[in-house]
């Protein structure tokens, strides 16, 4: 299966992401708290991975959000080892975000600050009984949506996330539009809906980032969640960077 999904991108995970403007990119993150990386998949690629949801041998644990809360529709983390492209993906993204990353924890004033590979923040998260891999493919129905939420999961976070849509929009589904919504201090919440389209990423902020006012950056608190699909059926790919405890 692995060869399949790496034949299905076309080119391999590091051709097709450095085809991407990344400091326009990183820009764009840190301007909006939210950027998007259009086209990263395949459309074969978002296909055979859509597929791999109904094998469970692939998954570690299976989440029916109703049964918490957390909305409808349902979700599956990933086992380790992570199925190909999804660990060449989450490996290959990290080092690309970390400078951002490090920069905000900086205007921050947070002390932490990442390691440029990926396994040497895995080690670090693993140290501290963060063990279960985040990777997961969500899967949502007429009439499912996702609350606003934070994957948060453990003490150690990296504050970047990235969902890839593995279905086309109008085609596929209708509603069921990414939202992220911005809680700035003594102000409303600011609302963000996010157009994907198949094969596209939107990389986000986990929990919080940096904002400059006119007396300095202060602090944004972000939350991120899925409208109610109206029709068809949806498919996710989320890219957490820590591991759960």
């Amino acid at each position: 299966m692995s060869a399949m999904l790496e034949a299905a991108l076309g080119d391999d995970v590091e051709a097709r992401l450095a085809a991407f403007d990344w400091p326009r990119v990183l820009q764009q993150l840190d301007a909006q708290g939210h950027a998007m990386l259009p086209g990263l998949l395949a459309p074969e690629a978002c296909d055979r991975i859509a597929s791999l949801y109904d094998r469970p041998a692939l998954f570690r644990s299976k989440v029916v959000m109703a049964r918490h809360g957390f909305g409808r529709g349902e979700y599956q983390y990933f086992g380790y080892p992570l199925p190909s492209p999804v660990g060449e993906l989450r490996a290959a993204l990290y080092p690309r975000l970390v400078p951002l990353a490090n920069q905000w924890n900086e205007t921050m004033g947070i002390g932490v600050r990442y390691p440029q590979r990926h396994a040497e923040f895995l080690e670090r998260c693993h140290h501290a009984g963060q063990q279960r891999p985040t990777p997961l493919l969500l899967r949502y129905g007429t009439g499912d949506y996702n609350c606003l939420h934070q994957d948060l999961y453990g003490e150690h976070v990296f504050p970047l996330q990235v969902a890839v849509l593995l279905s086309e929009p109008w085609r596929d589904f209708t509603g069921g539009e990414f939202v992220l919504t911005e809680q700035r201090p003594r102000m409303q919440s600011r609302p963000h809906v996010v157009p994907l389209s198949e094969g596209d990423a939107v990389i986000f902020a986990v929990h919080h980032r940096p904002v400059r006012g006119s007396r300095g950056s202060y602090r944004v608190n972000l939350r991120h969640g899925v409208s109610e699909l109206r029709s068809g059926r949806r498919h996710t790919l989320g890219i957490i960077f820590h591991d759960a405890s």
